[in-house]
């Protein structure tokens, strides 16, 4: 691809490193910004500085927050002895969006993949164990995409609370093998959360 310019050849490759956006998409888009008021592009690029440099991760669960404590487990009205233990941001908005569950999150921020390189040190699975315990957490609710690797970190994490005395349970398989949380519809996902089952259960499947 050739460029008149070595700004717009700079900006594209940038915005190509995007997930999901080719060296084309990024060439679209950055003529869009070109042709929008300079102010727009500005409030964009500050936007986003403003978010890399400012956001927080909650202390307590890992989700993205303003502040240190996020409105989650900030809310007295939640149930701080059930914790649903996710994978990233997204799946806290998908569960949240059901309006279905009202305790807590821990975002793990990953699975364990060997083939990747990660494993449980890389992801936050001690700070859940040390929830446990504390001993407020009365339940467990493994809500990790139904793959090999989300099936690994639930059962590794089961192995590491099972000597305390807390109940797990995992979402009903209304969500299809393989799927991630955050493209399951309200319905089918709130569903599996209300109608979770023991995780034991699912291990004899």
């Amino acid at each position: 691809m050739e460029f008149s310019s070595k700004l717009l050849e700079n900006a594209v490759y940038e915005m190509s490193q995007l997930p999901g956006v080719g060296k084309r998409t990024a060439l679209r888009l950055v003529l869009h910004l070109l042709r929008q008021p300079e102010t727009q592009t500005h409030h964009l690029a500050e936007a986003l500085l403003t978010m890399r440099d400012t956001i927080k991760f909650c202390k307590k669960c890992h989700n993205i927050s303003d502040v240190e404590l996020c409105e989650i487990c900030a809310n007295p009205n939640r149930d701080a002895s059930l914790v649903c233990v996710v994978e990233d941001i997204r799946d806290v908005m998908a569960i949240e969006n059901t309006s279905q569950y009202k305790g807590l999150y821990h975002v793990l921020g990953g699975k364990i993949s060997p083939l990747d390189g990660i494993g449980p040190q890389e992801l936050n699975i001690y700070s859940l164990i040390d929830k446990v315990k504390e001993g407020e957490v009365k339940e467990i609710i493994f809500a990790l995409s139904s793959t090999m690797e989300g099936d690994t970190t639930n059962f590794y994490i089961y192995k590491q609370v099972e000597a305390y005395n807390i109940q797990t349970s995992t979402i009903a398989r209304g969500i299809s093998v393989g799927d991630e949380l955050e493209y399951a519809d309200e319905v089918t996902l709130g569903r599996s959360i209300l109608h979770r089952i023991p995780f034991e259960s699912s291990l004899k499947n």
